[in-house]
């Protein structure tokens, strides 16, 4: 090439330069929504959020810079949760994470083409969201709460715990099926254990406080709070219910125990939303959700508060307490 020839073609290059530099830099933030049905302050959903923001941003995302996040949270308001799915949909974002069933059966009845990651879903394939667990073959993937055999356990931990009780209000979510689910597998497993178990339909505060208390009017009784995001939501006014009442009480997640419930058994939801932060940077990135597959939980914790089985009159067998991966003092 001539001297004259490479100087005119360095210029055209070196002009160029600083127009791409201007135009990456100019490249729009990614937008990332998410929608979870329960409270923002209710114990379990703060350290959930903080575990997915802290993943996320390990993976090289930072929200105000090459991100932008659209958090937003439901209540356990159910007209609050529909307006808010309409809301994050219209803003086209390019992967939404769900939080649980109820958020992510209202996002797949809106949209059926942006991708989404539920956390913390009961029944993934039974609920139709993805065709198997191998191989989504839709718009979602993510990570199933737990099998629904675990329902069961929480009857026999409910007996171990409370060897007295014979007769248990099942708290859960009509309005979904996961809720329906669950009940169905604590009621077949209800003869075996020699408890007796009837639903206590979730709706407004006032309505469960209500249903608890005529519940406890009758002696030996006990409680068993079902997955579901207005069961989350109300759960400090459950767990003082269950206190004022004398009722044994058992939960899903660790955090319900931290804040006073007796006992609980199931899944670390904030080791899923850490878990969920890797799947949307992967498709952030390029990767389909028909292709990751759907993951179960790594472990379950067993918990259980001592102070509420004191104020309860309970004597913890020391085998339950040598299970427990927390005892809370």
């Amino acid at each position: 090439m001539k001297r004259r020839e490479f100087i005119v073609l360095l210029g055209s290059a070196a002009a160029t330069w600083p127009f791409a530099a201007r135009a990456q830099q100019r490249e729009p933030p990614r937008r990332v929504a998410i929608l979870e049905p329960i409270a923002k302050d209710t114990p379990s959903s703060k350290a959930r959020y903080t575990a997915f923001l802290e993943a996320f941003e390990q993976l090289g995302w930072t929200d105000g810079r090459n991100v932008q996040i659209v958090s937003r949270w439901g209540g356990g308001n159910d007209v609050e949760t529909r307006k808010y799915v309409a809301e994050l949909v219209a803003l086209a974002p390019d992967v939404i994470l769900a939080g649980g069933g109820s958020a992510a059966e209202l996002m797949l009845k809106a949209t059926r083409t942006i991708p989404i990651v539920f956390v913390i879903l009961p029944d993934p394939v039974g609920s139709g969201f993805v065709e198997r667990l191998s191989r989504p073959g839709g718009n979602a993937t993510g990570f199933m709460m737990f099998e629904y055999n675990l329902c069961a356990k929480w009857l026999e931990l409910l007996k171990e715990i409370a060897p007295s009780v014979t007769h248990a209000a099942v708290l859960r979510d009509p309005s979904f099926a996961h809720g329906i689910g669950q009940f169905a597998i604590i009621q077949a497993a209800a003869p075996s254990v020699g408890i007796e178990v009837s639903p206590i339909d979730l709706r407004e505060p006032n309505q469960i406080e209500r249903a608890i208390a005529t519940f406890a009017q009758s002696p030996n009784g006990g409680i068993i709070l079902t997955a579901s995001g207005i069961g989350a939501t109300n759960v400090n006014l459950i767990i003082a219910a269950a206190a004022r009442y004398k009722l044994p009480a058992v939960y899903i997640q660790r955090p319900f125990v931290v804040a006073g419930g007796l006992i609980s058994y199931g899944p670390n939801f904030a080791d899923q939303y850490r878990r969920a932060a890797a799947y949307v940077d992967r498709i952030l990135r390029g990767e389909k959700p028909a292709d990751l597959p759907v993951q179960a939980p790594n472990k379950y914790e067993l918990a259980i508060n001592l102070k509420t089985a004191k104020a309860l009159g309970l004597n913890v067998p020391p085998t339950l307490l040598t299970r427990a991966d927390e005892v809370i003092e």
